[in-house]
């Protein structure tokens, strides 16, 4: 944790003395498509515009028609994100009744089989789902992922970020990964910077993830998000992390973690390709057909685009699939998901295009 707030706290002199690290010998990103089942959600973060506006459930039918479409465009990888505990809303928990499921999970389960039958991959964020929910569902995922954000609990006091989610307490979420740990599935995790935190709450935070990771070796990826303030939200008028502070985190982590830090490009528009000298070597999941519906205000960057900027850096960029190399390798993965892994695989683990 020292080595970590050694960095986070250095000051503008320090920050130039910052050491960059042994570049990776490639930079990766995965095709996807963002599917947002539904908005409902039992949290009510400070900053989260996903569940404003009217609740919903996409049918089977606009799902399906969201895959077909993403098939055209190349995606190999089908995102399903959610709102937590859905079928606690009362519309929603109606409409899966009615659709004959007693719950999210079941559904999720039949629209992976959908995507599996269309050759795609399911990746989804199921939120503080329950270890027999994760079990489930890794039956039809090629990985699956939830954001830590904090370890802290004292995001979840009075009047921070967090108060009103009951499924972000680090608890609960540390309980997930570490199912996610027990069950072998291949998983994403991540912090959230500037929501308030401290630099002590985010070197914790990451070792946490770091910790949970030597135990189950099963963190594929890490993703550092900066907040950014979205209309309508208590933290509307909040600043998001400057550069400087990224850069520093980003650094943070790469210090810490075994396993690959990822920024999102359309996050951090003009800046992405600085994060890579200092630790970043994955450009997550970048869509050709999909907004991204939890940031729905910043634009995915053309895959063009990524191409060049990882060239001006004397890198190759990779396709990837939304599971890992390693975990490709070892076959962290049920048979039904592996049929469509090995349409895509190469021997390295990476999309083939021959």
């Amino acid at each position: 944790m020292q080595r970590a707030l050694d960095i986070l706290k250095r000051d503008a002199n320090g920050f130039l003395e910052l050491p960059r690290v042994q570049l990776e010998s490639k930079l990766t990103f995965s095709k996807n498509l963002f599917i947002p089942v539904t908005n409902a959600c039992r949290n009510s973060c400070s900053y989260c515009s996903f569940r404003l506006g009217k609740t919903y459930l996409l049918s089977r039918s606009r799902v399906t028609k969201m895959l077909e479409n993403g098939k055209k465009y190349g995606c190999k990888e089908a995102l399903f994100t959610l709102g937590e505990r859905p079928e606690n809303n009362k519309d929603v928990g109606k409409k899966l009744k009615k659709w004959g499921y007693s719950n999210i999970t079941e559904y999720l389960y039949e629209l992976c089989e959908i995507a599996l039958s269309m050759k795609l991959l399911p990746h989804t964020n199921p939120g503080s789902a329950d270890y027999e929910g994760l079990k489930m569902l890794r039956e039809v995922n090629a990985s699956m992922g939830t954001m830590l954000e904090n370890a802290s609990p004292r995001l979840s006091e009075e009047g921070m970020p967090h108060e009103n989610s009951p499924g972000k307490h680090p608890k609960e979420r540390i309980k997930v990964l570490e199912s996610a740990g027990k069950l072998k599935i291949p998983f994403t995790t991540g912090i959230l910077v500037g929501i308030g935190e401290t630099s002590e709450e985010i070197a914790l935070s990451l070792e946490v993830i770091e910790e949970l990771n030597r135990k189950y070796k099963h963190i594929q990826e890490v993703i550092v998000q900066n907040f950014k303030p979205k209309k309508g939200t208590p933290m509307e008028n909040y600043k998001e992390p400057d550069i400087f502070k990224m850069i520093k985190v980003v650094r943070a982590a790469r210090e810490v973690l075994t396993s690959p830090v990822q920024v999102p490009p359309n996050l951090n528009t003009h800046t992405y390709p600085i994060f890579v000298l200092y630790g970043a070597s994955d450009f997550g999941g970048v869509s050709p057909v999909t907004k991204d519906y939890i940031n729905p205000e910043a634009a995915w960057p053309e895959l063009e685009e990524l191409f060049k900027a990882s060239e001006r850096l004397g890198l190759e960029l990779r396709e990837r699939l939304p599971v890992y190399p390693k975990y490709i390798k070892e076959r962290w993965y049920s048979d039904r998901v592996g049929e469509v892994i090995n349409l895509y695989a190469d021997d390295e683990g990476m999309v083939t295009y021959e």
